[in-house]
């Protein structure tokens, strides 16, 4: 049997709910606290610490250091989807919203668990590196696109000529600071054998390099158990409707609401595999053909890219002429 605990974790500090002392404790978000309460957690449960279970939200790098701390002491953990949490709250009638609050609800949501999605943690130290690289790279990304944008504003109205200058050389060395970022990115994901694999599968599709194929993998193992549709979603991909009666009736459009590091870094890869893969080409023409703008025809072929890119990491599969045009009915 179980025993369940909940924290809620925010940038410095964590929330423990300890339901068999019914007590709220706050410690800081750290390796040294963590210990302490660990200690603490042993002489509560005794033997039974060992089927103890902690429950938490995933919040990026301030939740990294709780999950890394339950991989090293075998501990085990549900990594709950902070949408289920919300509509969890929701369905308790929890109005009011507060750390403590949070770190109960989550130590409740423990009726809705089976016992197969309770496990210890796992980190793979290749994907944990990818991912802060990944992060770096969207950082460096996102200021070559601000400086990008001033530069352009400068240009405009004819502006300091100083001040344009030094704007060229920083967008020049963060594009050799992306590339170089890419480089290192790919060499690393080859040193693990199985991403090595991955990685091969993806950039078997005409159009697919080094760029999209990182992101991809990036994508498909941090989401292992997504199936097609949430993938999609993940992306930031999925279709909304904004429509009711008479009065709304708004185009649909996609959500956004996913990560926009892998729209960003499949953007050219897709123009590519429009040039380059006679798949996509069809499959890009007839949407225009049939008076799709280029925008909404660019953002179907992107969604295209990432399914068949999912299927065949899901497959553990080359890209097969024969089987697509078997699947699509040529």
């Amino acid at each position: 049997m179980f025993n369940y605990i909940g924290i809620d974790v925010s940038k410095a500090t964590l929330q423990v709910y300890i339901p068999i002392t019914d007590e709220n404790i706050s410690i800081e978000n750290s390796k040294k606290a963590l210990i302490s309460l660990y200690s603490k957690l042993k002489k509560y449960y005794k033997k039974e610490i060992k089927n103890l279970v902690i429950i938490f939200e995933p919040t990026g790098s301030y939740s990294a250091l709780l999950k890394r701390f339950c991989f090293e002491k075998n501990i085990y953990a549900f990594i709950i989807n902070p949408r289920q949490s919300a509509n969890f709250a929701k369905a308790l009638d929890n109005r009011s919203k507060s750390d403590i609050i949070d770190a109960k609800m989550l130590y409740k949501f423990h009726v809705m668990l089976s016992a197969s999605e309770i496990s210890v943690p796992i980190i793979n130290t290749v994907q944990e590196e990818l991912s802060e690289m990944l992060t770096y790279f969207k950082f460096i990304q996102k200021e070559r696109v601000s400086f990008s944008n001033h530069l352009e504003a400068l240009d405009s109205k004819d502006g300091s000529t100083m001040i344009v200058k030094k704007l060229k050389q920083e967008i020049k060395h963060l594009r050799a600071e992306e590339e170089n970022m890419i480089v290192s990115m790919k060499k690393l994901l080859l040193t693990d054998s199985k991403m090595k694999q991955d990685f091969e599968n993806i950039t078997s599709t005409v159009g697919i390099g080094d760029r999209a194929a990182i992101a991809l993998l990036h994508l498909f193992i941090t989401y292992p158990e997504a199936n097609r549709q949430e993938i999609v979603a993940l992306c930031g991909l999925d279709a909304i409707e904004n429509s009711s009666g008479t009065s709304i009736q708004r185009k649909t459009r996609i959500s956004k609401k996913g990560s926009s590091l892998y729209r960003s870094m499949l953007f050219m890869p897709v123009l590519s595999a429009i040039q380059h893969n006679p798949y996509m080409k069809i499959f890009y023409d007839r949407l225009k053909n049939n008076g799709k703008h280029s925008t909404v025809a660019q953002i179907a072929v992107m969604r295209k890219i990432i399914l068949i890119s999912h299927s065949l990491y899901k497959n553990n599969v080359k890209f097969n002429e024969g089987v697509y045009e078997k699947s699509i009915g040529i």
